[in-house]
């Protein structure tokens, strides 16, 4: 049985808010626990004018507070940012706030330039090379299982569920190592996706958070009652991604209608690449693209992303998404 969860950004549009950016990202978090999905994830991004999660336990803390069932965590903490205490400091209290809702997604891509590392004062790409060991250290800051010489508090005998992200074989590998779920974000890097499925069921070791392996893999989703509009919707997703590859990232644009088709080929292409982890269309469509999806991996677990300039509509997509898929969720 496959499960369905959601991955939001705290995308900020064109013409919007900060405020009326957590506002929508609550109302999406409220709908998704409503239509019953498993989990909502919020991922770490810095210095982006467009992506409001920086503060990702700040924000999982306030939708904790909206919401009072669903998992909620993060998609991802990129722990090179950070030391393993803090973050079992910061997930220990979510944990003492929301017993039983709590999930720490971990991924090690630093993903920053010379001005961030600065701000953060950090060598971040020397810090990606510890990410193993710190994983290590902040699980046992969790669990207890090593003698350290401090403990968390909070943190210690938190019982948060952790996961390890990747787009690579890396993070499968140490998924596999440590007896970790896995989640592959292939909705924006999807090059690897079957080989690091491969080797993470191939080489994974139980553990006592986890007997066998577990997979979640996302991918943009976009449902409407015409295919018409399901593209209008992700036109701004579109324009996003093609920004971000260009360098000039910015904030969420309004969509535009038969945008790719105004792109040069090379941006046609890479948006194409992409969409090999993707649903765009009518429920019916966005269904066999799903299940084609989850044949292909065998994903136990489907995060679905995609931001929409209209809060609204991306809230009637996971609607009319997960209305469409119940014979997936039943397969």
């Amino acid at each position: 049985m496959t499960r369905f969860s959601v991955l939001d950004l705290v995308p900020v549009r064109e013409g919007g808010t900060l405020s009326e950016a957590f506002a929508d990202t609550t109302a999406l978090a409220r709908a998704a626990e409503a239509l019953g999905c498993d989990r909502f994830w919020v991922a770490e991004h810095h210095a982006m004018d467009g992506i409001a999660g920086g503060a990702t336990s700040v924000v999982l803390a306030h939708i904790g507070n909206a919401t009072s069932r669903i998992r909620i965590g993060s998609g991802g903490i990129m722990l090179p940012n950070h030391t393993p205490f803090q973050i079992a400091e910061q997930f220990g209290t979510l944990d003492a706030l929301f017993p039983g809702r709590i999930d720490l997604g971990l991924g090690r891509a630093p993903g920053a330039g010379p001005e961030l590392q600065r701000a953060l004062r950090k060598n971040l790409h020397q810090a990606a090379e510890y990410f193993p060991q710190d994983v290590v250290e902040l699980r046992a800051l969790l669990t207890g299982d090593y003698d350290l010489p401090i403990h968390a508090t909070p943190g210690l005998g938190a019982q948060v569920e952790l996961w390890m992200l990747g787009s690579s074989l890396f993070g499968a590998q140490l998924a596999a190592k440590l007896g970790l779920p896995y989640a592959f974000a292939a909705h924006f890097a999807p090059d690897h996706l079957d080989a690091a499925l491969a080797v993470y069921r191939r080489d994974f070791q139980p553990s006592e958070a986890l007997a066998k392996p577990h997979v979640m893999v996302a991918m943009n989703v976009f449902a409407a009652e015409t295919e018409a509009e399901a593209r209008l919707l992700a036109s701004s997703q579109q324009q996003s991604f093609v920004r971000l590859r260009s360098g000039s990232p910015g904030k969420l644009p309004p969509p535009i209608e038969g945008y790719t088709d105004t792109l040069p080929v090379q941006a046609q292409a890479m948006l194409a690449h992409l969409g090999q982890a993707a649903a765009v269309g009518t429920p019916a469509q966005v269904r066999e693209q799903v299940a084609a999806f989850v044949a292909r991996t065998g994903a136990d677990e489907i995060l679905l992303c995609g931001a929409t300039y209209d809060a609204a509509a991306r809230i009637r997509s996971l609607e009319l998404t997960l209305e469409a898929c119940e014979t997936v969720l039943a397969a």
